[in-house]
């Protein structure tokens, strides 16, 4: 379908062929992500379990959607989380209250806001552009005609020793890997170089890529890949995050979701010259770097928006 319906969560359910509700309407989820403020930009069906909120002629439309926005964290602490899913009463919702200054003042709030807005919009646009075109030349680049070889051939799949938690501190210096890309505390030795490609085997992230540019401890829940001269740990990262999907599809998901290590150790790779390999690494780098500065660059620009929104909008 052409318009989007608006449910209960963060994002669209699915879509459908016509719609119930005009363009730039407010909508506040009232069942799963109970509380949640968007703002619909387009013609979309809302579901019912969505609320539209339709202001009077004294209130700016916009206005009245960075304000309850800038009451998004006070909005989730007043919703009934006795029952799941979580819920928001309608009589909950009309007892929430806004400052309201005068209409021009409002629409002079709105049009600062707005521009901080549309620039994070254009950012976010950019940033899925740039995405889209480093895994187009990703695929291009690693896209080889020669027959592959085993993987055996150039790394071993290395198992990591679990930590208590007791053992980890905040205060130490080697970042520990378990069951995700992001660490799960930190120990004052390490298991593992700096730049080793991992793969991780078990829980939610079973089967996800990831680089790690600095020594650190591999726990149980996460594969590493050993060291090789004729190979560029980058690019065997690249060379396996093209596959990423492949290997999760080969997790198992009887109890805890598990990667076996024959998944990875079945994987067949062609590896052409060092000086090839660090070519492409470097072209996809670039990439790499690209997309990263774009994303801190929309972290800080989102930080701004809040900072200015909740001066703007504090009346007191």
């Amino acid at each position: 379908g052409d318009y989007p319906v608006i449910s209960g969560g963060e994002s669209p359910m699915g879509y459908y062929d016509t719609f119930n509700r005009d363009a730039n309407t407010i909508t506040i989820a009232q069942y799963g992500a109970a509380g949640y403020v968007d703002f619909q930009k387009n013609k979309f069906w809302a579901n019912d379990v969505c609320y539209s909120i339709l202001p009077f002629e004294s209130v700016d439309n916009k206005y009245l959607y960075y304000t309850l926005k800038s009451k998004q964290n006070f909005i989730y602490s007043i919703r009934n989380t006795d029952a799941v899913p979580f819920s928001l009463p309608i009589n909950t919702l009309y007892s929430i209250q806004i400052p309201l200054p005068h209409i021009k003042v409002q629409e002079e709030i709105v049009k600062i806001l707005d521009s901080f807005t549309n620039l994070i919009d254009a950012l976010n646009e950019e940033l899925s552009l740039r995405q889209k075109q480093f895994e187009y030349y990703r695929e291009k680049l690693l896209k080889f005609d020669e027959k592959p070889t085993s993987i055996f051939k150039f790394t071993k799949v290395l198992r990591g020793k679990r930590l208590t938690t007791k053992e980890l501190s905040d205060n130490a210096k080697y970042p520990v890997y378990h069951g995700g890309t992001e660490p799960i505390g930190y120990y004052n030795e390490y298991n593992r170089d700096a730049n080793t490609v991992m793969v991780i085997n078990v829980g939610a992230s079973a089967g996800t890529i990831g680089f790690c540019n600095q020594a650190f401890w591999s726990s149980d829940g996460c594969y590493c890949l050993s060291h090789n001269h004729k190979i560029d740990n980058k690019f065997l990262y690249y060379s396996l995050l093209i596959r990423e999907y492949k290997i999760k599809s080969q997790v198992r998901y009887a109890g805890i979701p598990t990667l076996d290590q024959k998944v990875i150790e079945n994987i067949q790779l062609f590896i052409p010259s060092l000086a090839i390999q660090q070519s492409i690494v470097e072209k996809l780098d670039a990439f790499e770097s690209l997309i990263s500065s774009l994303k801190e660059e929309i972290a800080l620009r989102q930080k701004q928006y809040e900072y200015y929104r909740e001066k703007l909008l504090n009346f007191n």
